[in-house]
Formats: structure tokens, sequence, C-alpha cells
């Protein structure tokens, strides 16, 4: 199919293609924007989360409950929040340890 041309469109005169996928509707179910300025709430979480670290804990509590199987284009940035929450984990424990022994 050639960009301009109907798809069997009577009444948009030939200048507009169809977006649904008729043999699969699963298909346009991601035509709406993200959420969080299309974004999508993984990557606005990872960049809120260095003003307030406890953000990425709680995204990647959504990465651990599938939360990205709703949507799967949140997946990398909810996992992005996961490896985040990790290395914040790890920096804070060895600061504790080398403070504190």
């Amino acid at each position: 199919m050639e960009n301009g041309q109907s798809n069997g469109c009577k009444n948009c005169g030939g200048n507009y293609i169809l977006i649904k996928d008729e043999e699969d509707p699963r298909l346009t179910m991601f035509n709406k924007p993200l959420p969080c300025c299309g974004c999508g709430i993984g990557w606005c979480s990872l960049l809120l989360g260095f003003v307030c670290p406890l953000i990425w804990y709680c995204a990647a509590i959504l990465y651990l409950c599938r939360y990205y199987n709703k949507d799967p284009r949140e997946r990398s940035g909810l996992a992005a929040n996961a490896i985040a929450a990790l290395v914040c984990t790890i920096v804070t424990l060895i600061t504790l340890a080398a403070i504190y022994l």
C-alpha cells in the first residue's frame, strides 16, 4: 500500500489510509500516546527519581509486578528504574559500610 492511497475507503476520497488492522485488532490498542507527556510512566519516574530516589523503587515494583503487560512500550522505562533502584541500593550499602566499618 502506498502513502496517500486508500484501502477501499470510499468516503475519504483516497487521501487517507486506515490505521486499524482488520486481521489483528490488538494492534490498534497502542495507537494512543503514552501517559506522562508521551514518555510513559517508566521514563518519567526515572527522571523524577533523581530528585526522590524512592520513586525508582515504586517503578521497580511495577516492573516486577509485570505492569508492562498492559502496555509493552512501558517495559524499557520500568526496567531502567529497576536498574537504577539496584544501583542506588548498592551505592547506599557501600557508603554505609564505609562510614560505619
